[in-house]
């Protein structure tokens, strides 16, 4: 097996690239390459992964060059960067590492607030220029005054653990903030409206969303109690820049202390040179713990998913941990082969994909399973399908996807039936996997059946009258078709009957139309696995 080979295009610490090495996976560091496009287009197809920060830009046509890829690691919270509706219809998983910085981000937004209330950088920039304006720089203090925290999560509630911390009063407007967590963190949970007017501070931890964009806007500032204070080090664009300096000369704002910006990098702003205004150059991130946590976590992300098929803090598919992967890997591969039967089996536009689980795999992380099994079942119709895009397709093709478990066991340990909903009738196939981690086909239309998937197979439904096999095994034999195993089932004696054949070679259509003339066939299908 060739060893997956991994692009590091940004500055990464040695430490993680000795992190691919020993994991054996080939690395090629070329910290400047994030620079340049154009070569990094050239050469993105040689690689199964690519480690980046926030220079490399991973556009749509990167992504179209990029043959071999399977994963993006964002070294970092954002993912800005990244077309992750690209990547997702091909195929490539983007994993970030959303909490390698949340302390040091968490720790920069406090310092900031402890800048701006006591005017640090004015009055150092006086001192130093050798005055001694002491009256001038009346700050305020921290204690006892109320810290409203605008998105309670990794990051924020670090801040607001600091803040109590500090003897502040902390309130807290997060949608996803459960009462519960609230009390543990000491806070108390409140409505926007209410965080504004109550308000001494205001800090910002919340993504970049079109809900969150300019949440802090002239309306919002009005309700602000005068003499507020603004801190932002999550996203550029939460704050409207333009209304906030309007509200820092009118006195409605005291100050600002920002670490990100709208434009970056940030060579001109409504906050530059005003009064009270502290600004550096997205920093949130910017030390030496953090920067060396990210790039040791992106780097064995990475190699869990390559090796392993682990995923852990992607942005656009399920986790699956470096334990499951190995138990899921079979049903996965079951799951999308049976999917791939029944969809060239099926030619009706389907309504529906219902996916069962019975026994032991229905404790499993089935997402992934499903994915697979979606995957299988549309790619006949959808070549561009995969298992990263399969549930946002079938969603937007209006098939509903239906997930049922049972923790019965019948016959084996584990089983999975897949029913596929068209609109001339339902379509159904169940298999399992053995000890010897094969999947196995072991039920087709209610008919038991033990069958191993092959490359090249036929399916054939007749009705069960003596010298069918005679027949179709003389057929086969003249036109130099192999038979690799042959597979019977049937309902009753004389009943419907089903043929699954493995053979060494693709099926001519010739051979096919011969196959479904042949006395009491009333179905024949060429497949592909």
């Amino acid at each position: 097996m060739t060893a997956p080979k991994v692009l590091i295009s940004d500055a990464l610490s040695e430490a993680a690239i000795q992190i691919f090495k020993d994991r054996g996976i080939e690395v090629d560091f070329q910290p400047q390459l994030g620079k340049d496009k154009d070569k990094l287009a050239e050469i993105i197809g040689n690689y199964d992964g690519l480690a980046i920060r926030s220079a490399t830009k991973v556009t749509a046509k990167i992504l179209e060059s990029a043959t071999r890829l399977k994963v993006v690691g964002r070294a970092g919270i954002g993912v800005d960067n990244v077309d992750i509706p690209a990547a997702t219809t091909r195929g490539v998983i983007v994993m970030n590492t959303p909490f390698g910085n949340s302390i040091t981000t968490a720790e920069h937004a406090i310092a900031m607030m402890m800048t701006l209330a006591r005017q640090i950088p004015e009055a150092d920039r006086s001192t130093q220029a050798g005055k001694w304006e002491k009256n001038k720089f009346m700050g305020v203090e921290l204690t006892a005054k109320t810290l409203g925290v605008i998105g309670c999560g990794n990051i924020g509630s670090i801040v607001a653990d600091r803040a109590v911390g500090l003897k502040m009063r902390v309130i807290a407007f997060d949608p996803y903030l459960s009462d519960e967590r609230a009390v543990a963190l000491g806070v108390h949970k409140v409505e926007l409206d209410e965080l504004l007017r109550r308000a001494d501070f205001i800090t910002l931890h919340t993504p970049l969303t079109d809900k969150t964009r300019n949440i802090i806007d002239a309306d919002a500032i009005a309700k602000c109690k005068k003499g507020v204070r603004i801190i932002n080090c999550a996203r550029g664009g939460l704050v409207d820049e333009a209304a906030l300096a309007d509200a820092i000369k009118s006195g409605q704002v005291a100050g600002a202390a920002f670490d990100v910006f709208v434009d970056e990098p940030a060579t001109a702003n409504p906050l530059f040179g005003l009064p009270n205004v502290v600004c550096t150059p997205h920093l949130g991130a910017s030390t030496t713990e953090a920067q060396e946590n990210v790039a040791l976590q992106v780097a064995e992300q990475m190699s869990d998913y390559l090796l392993q098929g682990a995923i852990t803090n992607a942005v656009n598919f399920p986790s699956i941990s470096a334990e499951e992967a190995p138990r899921i890997k079979p049903f996965v591969a079951l799951a999308e082969k049976l999917g791939a039967f029944l969809g060239q089996l099926t030619e009706a536009p389907i309504k529906g994909i219902r996916i069962e689980y019975e026994g032991a795999v229905g404790s499993l992380n089935t997402r992934a399973i499903n994915a697979a099994a979606i995957t299988g079942v549309l790619r006949p119709f959808l070549s561009e399908i995969n298992m990263v895009n399969a549930a946002a397709i079938a969603k937007e093709k209006g098939i509903t996807i239906e997930e049922v478990k049972s923790s019965h066991e019948g016959d084996y340990e584990s089983l999975i039936r897949i029913v596929v909903e068209a609109e001339d009738m339902p379509r159904h196939a169940a298999g399992t996997v053995l000890q010897d981690g094969k999947p196995r086909m072991v039920e087709i239309r209610w008919i038991d059946m033990d069958a191993e998937f092959a490359p090249n197979m036929i399916y054939i439904r007749n009705d069960d009258k003596p010298g069918f096999i005679g027949r179709f095994g003389t057929l086969l034999g003249e036109s130099g078709v192999n038979v690799a195993t042959f597979n019977l089932g049937r309902d009753k004696a004389g009943g419907n009957a089903i043929c699954l054949v493995a053979v060494d070679e693709e099926v001519s259509d010739d051979l096919l139309r011969a196959i479904e003339k042949i006395p009491h066939v009333k179905r024949a299908r060429r497949l592909r696995f």
